[in-house]
């Protein structure tokens, strides 16, 4: 079987786990700490908070801006439901805003038209891994003097610009599972310049618990203090050495997807039934965390064909995503087909291919062989 996607573990990762396994510190040691600040100086900000995965990331995110019941957030439609459920915790609405056809981002001409009263983020997402364009975005947060907050759980890695996702919204927020840039087994991270988030942040992820007394009172060594209602959203030692080790390798292995995803336009290329994603531009460095095909024909019966044809042949495709508002949780409060046509058309047309650092070139041209053969039936 040839998956659509996989982690890269070497031995130089299992080095330092085992070094941490055999260590004095299992969690809340300092290898987070570590991870954190060497998270931080790869993306050029001053803060980063490790946490247990990229929902427990977004759930930070959205308690340190204050997201709260009947507050509003602008988001896309084509993305992981967490983006949308992490604010649903905070009481908040998700305002779905259609997607662009070339990318799959969200449409950023769409966006002020959207804002209400009630507006407190806009949250975007680099879907599969390409910048949206935060300029334009960043833009319209300040004017309207709203948070700006990425989900970039697919483009760990990428640059906007000559700037690396991270350092270009107000809250940035990472994913490390198995199948992302980089791994930690399950993790996340919140990135950010801000000091007042970043306390926030690290507090509501441990218990809303603060070991910093701030009125003079004298204490022991032992005394901690919970001021806010937080969670336990702690990422262990285990797995922050592994990212240590990761993130020495994220530029290899984007370089490696990027190669990869030119030798898919090579020879798929010339392919006239399917739609081919964007190339990466001056401006724009995809981190490549997906390799998402377009049928350019045939609609949802088609791919539905083509997909069950794939996976019979063992290539393991995906589909990214089920539009966040077609799932029944959203349709129970309100939101309806027809609402994000463009995103919707897209969900009937898509398949992620295989894409993952060491791809072989031989399981690349199975792939594209049986596409090839499959897509013209």
């Amino acid at each position: 079987m040839i998956p659509y996607s996989r982690q890269t573990i070497e031995q130089d990762d299992i080095d330092a786990v085992l070094e941490t396994l055999t260590s004095d510190y299992l969690t809340q040691g300092p290898k987070v700490e570590a991870f954190e600040q060497a998270l931080a100086n790869y993306c050029g900000v001053k803060y980063a908070v490790a946490v247990a995965n990229g929902t427990a990331a977004l759930h930070t995110a959205y308690n340190a801006i204050n997201l709260s019941p009947g507050d509003e957030i602008i988001t896309t439609p084509m993305t992981f439901v967490a983006t949308s459920n992490a604010a649903v915790w905070q009481g908040a609405r998700p305002v779905f805003v259609d997607i662009k056809k070339d990318s799959g981002n969200i449409d950023e001409t769409l966006v002020e038209s959207a804002i209400t009263k009630k507006t407190k983020a806009i949250v975007s997402v680099d879907y599969a891994g390409r910048p949206v364009e935060y300029d334009v975005i960043r833009n319209i947060a300040y004017r309207h003097n709203l948070n700006f907050i990425s989900d970039a759980a697919h483009s760990f890695g990428a640059s906007y610009k000559g700037k690396k996702i991270g350092s270009l919204a107000d809250l940035t927020t990472c994913s490390f599972h198995p199948v992302k840039g980089i791994t930690t087994g399950e993790g996340g991270a919140v990135l950010t310049n801000n000091y007042n988030f970043y306390r926030k942040m690290k507090h509501f992820s441990s218990h809303g618990i603060d070991k910093k007394v701030e009125d003079g009172t004298i204490h022991g060594s032992w005394y901690y203090q919970m001021n806010t209602l937080g969670l336990n959203y702690r990422l262990s030692d285990i797995h922050a050495a592994l990212g240590l080790s990761q993130l020495k390798k994220i530029d290899s292995f984007i370089e490696k997807r990027a190669t990869l995803a030119s030798r898919y336009e090579e020879l798929l290329g010339d392919v006239s039934e399917i739609i081919l994603p964007p190339n990466d531009t001056d401006l724009s460095l995809s981190a490549w965390h997906l390799y998402v095909i377009r049928l350019r024909k045939g609609g949802s019966k088609k791919r539905l064909k083509l997909f069950e044809a794939l996976r019979a042949k063992g290539i393991w495709v995906q589909v990214h995503y089920i539009p966040v508002h077609y799932h029944p949780y959203y349709k129970k409060k309100g939101y309806v087909s027809g609402l994000c046509p463009v995103a919707e058309s897209w969900y009937d047309s898509i398949i992620s291919i295989p894409l993952y650092p060491f791809l072989s070139d031989e399981d690349q041209d199975v792939v594209v062989e049986t596409l090839k053969f499959l897509v013209q039936m």
